[in-house]
Order: structure tokens, then sequence, then C-alpha cells
């Protein structure tokens, strides 16, 4: 499936504006092989595939995106001088650009640096392409050539667009299980797949039984030991392909540097000061391994900004946030204790509750309520990491308690934000969310404990790709008193595919056989529509 755009909408190639655009760098475009390409990326000759990691591409725009891969020829190399095996400084790696999959309909040929800093990883930002439609890349180094990876545009802005299929994923612990999951994605042959948090698992299993291992037995805190944790994921062939097949949007949640981490507080470390430094390793092996702006992401030591807005066409608007970086100190923070998140009643942590308190950060706030307030688009996807709906559950002491590491532990921003979509009467609100490793739809009320309350947004959640659930009895135990979450599943595993067209969202719960067999199968566990103008889920 790709973008569908009204008939006349969407132009075929044209080759004479595509070759005028090309830079000095790579004249080659029409002399048959990409002679002059190759040499600029040195006529060597590898011993093992430099492309072990695979492809991938993201942040599209109407004229462009940005094509990723990183050389690692070793790419579990336990050197830490020679990641991926790699030495020396930078290399240039050509890339082609083709309107077809076959790649003989070449439209673009350059070369970027697969810099030496960031362990030979390449962020090629590519301009000057049409709108809403696919491409096909691969990159070329020597000797040596990647696979083929499929890509899209996205349609210009305020262009009609009739219909876009996404998908969306979190929380694939290797050791929990088979990344089965991502090759029935990649099978519906998404537009897009948007990553929304735990992409990997920093720790090592010590409670629960394993189904396959981290390759070096030891937690990742380092720059080396994140580096090697990301390429085991990579090397993953249901991962690979996903990236090779779908164009990606990314955000990041807690296990890409420590669990439960929420700023500079970190879970098994007080030490903010040491706990920054470890997050700057952390951040330095994401922006190494994802396709993400240079000029926008690129890490300044534990700083990186992620979150980013995405517009296809007159159809949709996707807000990918950042729900780590910028949050206020956990509510009612005693170290060592409560370095993570905890059941919290009111009576006990009024701090919860505090009006200063933030999931984004006053900037990043500022900057979703203005985008919100400036969208065109019919529907609107605010992507991000955790649950947002209350799920309030009754404590020892008859309180109710509250999980302060989700959007629980945050309710005053929760509630600006739900606020904010009110005033602006942005079209078609949808907050999607992963991290909890469990299926929910749910509305969004402005007021959680007032059932009058009106509906104003829609909620749905994806459960993990291979990560162990919650207890689902301990859950539904709770459901009567959130009587806004409309279904709850933790005992599967899988990813949530939605259709969206002007009239409605469709989103399709998909549900895996066994997480333990890679030859798993998948099936549809159920299905909810959103209809056009009408906020929160019902059956399909």
């Amino acid at each position: 499936m790709s973008f569908r755009v009204p008939e006349g909408k969407n132009a075929p190639i044209n080759r004479r504006r595509l070759i005028g655009g090309l830079g000095a760098g790579c004249l080659g475009l029409m002399t048959g092989p990409a002679i002059i390409c190759r040499a600029a990326a040195q006529a060597r000759r590898w011993t093992a595939d430099p492309f072990s990691l695979g492809v991938a591409a993201g942040a599209p725009r109407p004229d462009g995106f940005v094509l990723w891969t990183r050389l690692a020829p070793d790419p579990l190399s336990a050197n830490p001088a020679t990641p991926g095996g790699m030495t020396g400084g930078d290399v240039p790696v050509a890339y082609e650009i083709a309107g077809d999959e076959a790649m003989r309909d070449i439209v673009r040929r350059g070369v970027a640096e697969a810099e030496a800093a960031y362990a030979w990883s390449v962020h090629a930002d590519v301009s000057g392409l049409q709108p809403g439609r696919p491409y096909w890349y691969r990159f070329l180094c020597g000797d040596a050539a990647s696979r083929v990876g499929r890509v899209m545009t996205a349609p210009a802005a305020g262009a009609p667009v009739e219909r876009i299929r996404f998908g969306f994923v979190s929380c694939a612990n290797y050791e929990h299980g088979y990344f089965a999951a991502y090759r029935h994605l990649a099978d519906e042959n998404p537009d897009l797949v948007l990553f929304l948090g735990d992409y990997l698992y920093e720790y090592v299993e010590e409670n629960r039984p394993t189904v396959r291992r981290h390759s070096d037995g030891i937690e990742a805190a380092t720059l080396p030991t994140y580096r090697n944790r990301y390429a085991q994921y990579r090397l993953d062939a249901d991962l690979q392909r996903l990236h090779a097949q779908a164009t990606a949007l990314v955000t990041w949640d807690d296990h890409e540097v420590a669990n439960d981490y929420a700023d500079r507080w970190s879970q098994f470390n007080d030490d903010p000061d040491l706990f920054l430094r470890r997050r700057a390793a952390a951040y330095q092996a994401f922006y190494e391994h994802m396709p993400v702006r240079p000029i926008l992401s690129r890490p300044d030591g534990p700083v990186m900004r992620i979150y980013d807005r995405f517009t296809f066409g007159d159809l949709l608007e996707i807000s990918m946030i950042d729900g780590r970086q910028y949050r206020s100190r956990p509510a009612c923070y005693a170290p060592p204790d409560r370095l993570r998140g905890h059941l919290e009643s009111d009576a006990g942590c009024a701090e919860r509750r505090d009006e200063g308190r933030s999931m984004l950060g006053l900037a990043q706030e500022s900057w979703l309520g203005l985008g919100l307030a400036h969208s065109k688009a019919k529907w609107n996807v605010i992507a991000q990491d955790v649950l947002m709906a209350q799920l309030r559950q009754k404590m020892p002491s008859g309180d109710f308690g509250f999980w302060t590491d989700d959007w629980d532990g945050f309710p005053a921003n929760r509630r600006r934000l739900l606020q904010r979509i009110v005033q602006t009467r942005v079209s078609n609100p949808v907050v999607i969310g992963g991290d909890i490793h469990a299926f929910f739809a749910n509305d969004l009320r402005v007021d959680f404990d007032d059932p009058k309350s009106p509906v104003v947004a829609t909620e749905l959640v994806g459960t993990s790709i291979s990560s162990a659930g919650p207890p689902y009895d301990l859950v539904a135990a709770v459901l009567p008193d959130n009587p806004h979450v409309r279904f709850f599943e933790s005992r599967k595993r899988g990813y949530v595919s939605v259709d969206v067209d002007a009239e409605q969202m469709t989103a399709r719960l998909r549900a895996l056989s066994d997480v333990a067999d890679p030859k798993a199968s998948v099936s549809t566990l159920k299905t909810f529509v959103v209809e056009n103008g009408r906020p929160g889920v019902a059956d399909a």
C-alpha cells in the first residue's frame, strides 16, 4: 500500500527536474553504473558485509527524507576502540535512489559520510524529490552494496489524500521473545511505522525465563555497551525487514537509557551528574542507530531533541513526543527507595497533583499546543510513550492509588493538554502510546473523576512486541473504577495497524500466536473505529 492520492494529483517522476537538482559531487547519474559515486565511496574490498545492520529511512517530508545505515563488518565487536569492527576516519558512502524496486530508474545519486565519531553511522538528509510517492534506495561502499529499502515522501501540505496506513509498535525485549510481530507488520505494507519507545532493553533478565539472550550478558550502561545492544537488535531479520519496508518515525521511552528514568533522575543512581553521563552515552547510541534528522537530533552530550511534527497532505498530522527528557522529578521522589515509578495516593503524595509538574517540559508543551492550534489536517495523532488515561486502583488503605511513571504521575500536565485540545478545536485528536505491555482503547476526558465530563479525544495503546505483560486479573479488577477504559488485554503480544481516511480511523489490534515461536502467526484480536467528528472508540 502507498499513500492514496486522488488520480491526477501524483505526477510521474520528472527526471529532468531531479537531474537538475543534483550536486556536483555525483555527476554520474546517466553513466550507467555509479562509477563516480563508487570512487567517492572508496574502492575498498570488504572481508565481511559492512551493511550487516541493514538500512532504514525516516523523517519524511514532501521533498525528501533521511536515509540511514551504519558500517559494521563486525557488528558485535567486543573491542570498544573498534565499534562494529571499524577503524580510522570518516568513510564516504554512496547512495542511490530509484523510482522502482528493481533500481533501474535511478533518479538520484549522492555521497554521505559514515562518521567515525558516531560509530560510522550514515544520516543522508535527502531533498529535491517529489511528494507523496514511494522511492527505493541502497547504499554502496567499495565492493559492497546494501539491501534495497523502500521509503515514502510525504504528500504536500494541504494536498488531498484519500487514505494512509500506519502501524505502531513498542517494547521489544530481545530476551522475552522473537520479533515475529515486525515481520507481520511489514507484510501489511504500511506507509509508516511509529516506534513508540523501548526499542531495546538495557538490562539483562534475571527474574523471568528467557527465550534468547543478550549477547554480552551485561547491562548496557556505557557507549560501547549501548552500541552493541543496538547492533544485536538490528541484526534481527524481522526488524531489518520492517525498517527496509516502511518509513519510520521514532521516539523513546525509558529502556533506551534506564528503567523509569525522568530527566536527570534515575532508579538506580541518585547522583544526577553521573546519570547524565550515562544518558549522554545512551542518547548518542540512539542517534547512531535511528533515521532521524541530523540537523535537528544530533546529540549534544545528554541533550538530544527528538520531538518533531510530520504532516501528510490534508489528511493526517503526527506529533512525535518526548516523554522522558524534560519530565519533572518523579512525584514524592525519596532516594534510595523511590527512584522509580510507584503507586501513590493523594493522601500520601500531594505533590503528584502539583500544578507546576510537567511530563513534557514547558517548551515542548507550548510547541505541541501551538501545533494543535495551527493544524489543518482532518486527523491529529499525538504519538508518545506511555498510558495517558487515568488508571486508578484501590490501595489497602481504601484510597485510590495512581502509578507515578505514566501520565497519572503528571495529572496537571494531562489536564492542560486535554484542555488545549478543547480550546483549539483541533480536528479528531487521537493519542497513541505503549510502555504498559497491553492493549488499551480509552476515551479521554478533561476530568477523569467526573463520569459526566465530555469525551474530548481518543487513546489507543499497543501491547508489546515481545515484553511480558502485566497480570491480566490484577488490571481487569480495577477497570470498574475506570469506566473510560473501553478495552484491555495484557495476555497477548503484537502491534496495532491503523487505516485512516476522511470518514474514520480503523485500528486493528494484532496479536501473535506465541512470542516464543519465531514463526508465530498473527490474528486480529479486536477492531475499533474512531468516527470523524466523534471522539472516543467504537466497535467496528
